[in-house]
């Protein structure tokens, strides 16, 4: 079983989110700009994104990214995080209903957001959406 983490991160937020993210999966873990290889090799991916702008995925990169691989997604099982300033999660929501509605298997129903930088609470929260995701 192969498992990655692929991430945007602007502010370090996210980034720190991935990285427990992956030590809790024990995962590969990419950003989005140095990820090169195929998402068909894994079978179980974390993504990562803050909200941007009008709570939407961050558009120059990590959206272009996951609307290139999203119909790759049918089967796999998905885990989503990423941090959030302002809002509500919409940005979240609307995220994990592409990956539903591309026959992925959400971890938990539902992605994990955490308002601003992580304390250690939330870091706990992400490595065990990391152990989730290769349960």
């Amino acid at each position: 079983m192969k498992t990655a983490v692929i991430y945007w991160s602007g502010t370090g937020n996210t980034e720190q989110m991935a990285n427990a993210v992956a030590e809790g999966a024990g995962a590969e873990l990419f950003t989005v700009s140095a990820f090169s290889g195929n998402v068909a090799d894994y079978d179980r991916i974390a993504f990562g994104c803050p909200a941007m702008g009008a709570e939407v995925l961050e558009e120059d990169e990590f959206e272009p990214f996951f609307t290139g691989i999203e119909n790759s997604l049918n089967g796999k099982k998905i885990a989503l995080f990423g941090s959030y300033g302002w809002g509500d999660g919409e940005w979240m929501r609307n995220w994990e209903e592409r990956v539903k509605s591309a026959g992925a298997e959400l971890v938990n129903g539902e992605g994990l957001i955490v308002n601003e930088t992580p304390d250690d609470s939330a870091l706990e929260s992400c490595k065990a959406l990391g152990a989730e995701l290769v349960k």
